[in-house]
This record gives C-alpha cells, structure tokens and sequence, in this order.
C-alpha cells in the first residue's frame, strides 16, 4: 500500500491489548497487522493504545455565552482528556432550533475546534424536524428548566415533531425530569436543590417520555436516581448515559455550588446504586455533561448560583483510575467511553477497527496524578474533582494526526463536524 503511515505499539482490539501495527489512510484505519511497511511510522513502546473517547453530551456555550466556555477552549479541554469528538447541545444563544443557528454553530466550530464534533438540534414546537435531521447528529428535548430557554411544557405540544423524529431515525436525547414535579421552594445548600429535584422528578419524566416517543430512537441523559434504574434496564426501547459526578459526588460532597447540577446529585445510596449498575452493564454512555459557568457566577448566592459543571477534561482520566484501582473493567469502560456512543450515533469512531477513524490515545497506566484546576484547559478554571487521582493520556491522535503529545497540543487545529463529514 501507498502512502500509508504506521502506528505501532500496544493496541486496545476486541477487549485486549495486542502488540501490533495500525496502518492509516486518509485519517482512517487501512490495515491492521503484526509487520506493516508504510511511509511514516510512529512507535509507542509499552504504552497501552485505547480508541479516543466520545463524549456524547458537552456544552461548550458557543455561541452567545463564551464567558464560560468556547469551542476552541472546551475542545482543547476535551483533547486532553482523551476525547477526540465531542457531541454539543443546542441550549446556547441563540438555540439551536433552526437550520440556520445550526449551520452558523458548525462554522464557529469548524473554525475553532481541536477535535471531531457533532451537533444536537434543540426540540420545540414548530422546528422543521426533516431539515434539522440532515445536519445534526441528534435532538435534545428539555423536560425542564436548566441553561437556556428550551423547556417544552408539556410533551403534548411537540406531539408532531416527536413523530417527525422517530420517522428521521435520529436519536432523542433527553433531559429527564418533570417540570411539573419540580419545586421551586428557596435553596441555602445541595439538600434544598435535591427536595426540589427529587427521584420522583427523573421516574416520572422517563416514563412520560417512553409513553409519549414511541417510535424515538429516546436516549436518557445522565441518570441519577437509582429509582430510574429498573426503567431503563433490559429494555431496547432505549439507551442510557451515566455522568461520573453521579458516580462519583453526591450530595454530602463540601464544595457548594460547585457541585449544583441538574439533575441533582442524590444521596450516597443513589451513587452507589449508579456504580454497581455501570459495572454490571447498565448504562450504554459515560458522558460528562460538561456545563462550565464562571467561578464570578458560582460565588453567588446558592439559589441564584447557575447549575452545572466542568467535565470533558476529567471524565475519561477518572474512569481510567477506576479501572486501575479494579473498579471497573477496561473492556466496558472503553465500550462506555468509545465505542458504544459511536454506534449509537452513527459515527465510525470509538473502536480500533478497519474503516473507523484513526482516534487514539496513548496512556501510562503507572502515571497517577491529581486532578488540579490550574492544569486544566477549561476557560472556566475551577473542577469538583479537585486532588483525586486521574490517569490521563500521553499523547492523541485525532484522524491520524498527533495533536496532543506528552500533554502539550503539538497539532494543528483540526476539528470537522461529523455528518458532515460522512456525505
């Protein structure tokens, strides 16, 4: 073959390492093999080689709200955390509810990004569902208030664009939690945001929008009350993500506001209920949820503070160390992490396999450090995950190119957006 360029080194494939040659045409996978001959070769030696991450649900606040967050900043964050595309919701300003807002996002993202990303189109009435789905990689409906303008009221009002999206075969991703449970009592603290958030806030939406999107391809964003657990397992009507802050904090964590998300994080039981239902192969998704606000914005008064945190720079290092420390196994987080969301998303990526991207990155599992704020490339500067212990990647490979090596960006800006890409 000609002009190819060879990756060689330890690589993830089929749930094991193997030592092995990866040849690259074009920033996809050409050939695997044990000896491969090609233009260029890159050599990684004992370090282990995963498929770059997915993270299937970022705000990256562009465009409208930049003060927290941008495509060049998020997407670098995310480069350094071994997610190599990121998919992005449309709560920015404006919404991205018309073709227009969702070609002029695509621009900004193109002309900033570090990594490959795909672009939701926001659920509202009277969106013209068939010219969205050509371009967007899925749709986003809110069940209740959160950033931006995008609660539906009441599912009855979307009725046809629901039915519009089942028949585009795209996915519904959803933010789960029934609006007309929610209480809107004062809050001092994350046990007052828990009481007006509760569990039966999360079951109540899951069920509603099971009866009222049938025929939806319904993906249930980050769940996290472990009441939810029996609605989402063993059935095909829908796939799930899990965030590591509710696998991770829960409500007793002493950070503040820093730790005001919605949904909310729950009780301890919650959490752990979460965690034995990712190790027994619940949840599809990992997914960050990563939702920067300024530290100016989270300093004031809790009820007033922004809900939301940064995440798409830890997310992958932090499930890295929960397999080193056995508490996870490789083979499912990288299925969490990687593959599983391209394959529900339609996108060739998250495996090393001929025909899909030439995502890698590379990683020392001997190299534990922790998490500090002031390494992190985020815009907005601060993270919950303050001093505990990551694995986070040497080097990246984004289509083939070195864009991240022993954690300094090296590469060019690269960035291209996904469907886009596939016509």
């Amino acid at each position: 073959m000609k002009n190819m360029d060879i990756v060689e080194g330890r690589f993830f494939i089929s749930g094991r390492f193997e030592d092995c040659c990866v040849g690259i045409q074009d920033g996809r996978i050409a050939k695997i093999a044990k000896v491969l001959e090609g233009d260029t070769r890159r050599r990684f030696g004992g370090a282990g080689i995963l498929p770059g991450a997915i993270d299937a649900h970022v705000h990256f606040r562009d465009p409208g709200m930049t003060s927290k967050e941008d495509f060049g900043t998020g997407s670098t964050a995310a480069l350094h955390g071994g997610v190599t595309c990121v998919l992005d919701m449309p709560n920015t300003s404006p919404a991205t509810t018309t073709l227009s807002a969702l070609r002029d996002k695509k621009k900004l993202a193109s002309a900033k990004s570090m990594v490959d990303f795909g672009l939701y189109a926001g659920v509202r009435e009277g969106i013209d569902v068939r010219a969205l789905a050509k371009e967007a990689v899925g749709f986003k409906l809110y069940m209740a208030s959160t950033t931006g303008e995008l609660m539906v009221q009441s599912l009855a009002d979307v009725k046809s664009e629901l039915s519009a999206i089942a028949g585009t075969g795209k996915v519904l991703a959803v933010h789960a939690e029934d609006e007309k449970l929610r209480k809107k009592e004062p809050e001092k603290d994350l046990d007052d945001h828990l009481r007006n958030r509760n569990n039966e806030c999360e079951t109540s939406a899951i069920r509603k929008v099971k009866d009222a999107a049938k025929g939806c391809r319904i993906h249930i964003c980050h769940v996290s009350a472990k009441d939810s657990l029996p609605l989402i397992q063993n059935t095909k009507e829908l796939t799930s993500e899990v965030t590591p802050h509710h696998l991770i904090l829960d409500k007793d964590i002493k950070v503040g506001s820093h730790a005001k998300v919605n949904p909310p994080l729950r009780k301890r039981e919650d959490r752990h209920a979460l965690f034995k239902a990712l190790q027994g192969g619940t949840f599809d998704i990992i997914a960050s949820d990563h939702a920067p606000h300024t530290l100016d914005e989270k300093a004031e008064d809790f009820d007033y503070a922004p809900s939301g945190m940064p995440g798409v720079e830890t997310m992958l290092p932090l499930m890295l160390h929960m397999v080193e420390e056995k508490h996870l196994d490789l083979a499912g987080a990288v299925a969490r992490l990687c593959s599983r969301p391209g394959e529900i998303f339609g996108i060739p990526k998250g495996k090393i396999a001929v025909g899909y991207d030439a995502d890698f990155i590379v990683v020392d599992f001997s190299q534990c450090v922790m998490v500090r704020a002031d390494r992190l490339p985020s815009k907005c500067g601060w993270t919950a995950y303050e001093g505990m212990p990551a694995i986070f990647p040497k080097s990246v490979i984004v289509r083939g190119e070195t864009i991240l090596d022993r954690g300094d960006v090296v590469g060019d800006q690269i960035g291209r957006d996904v469907i886009a890409a596939r016509k």
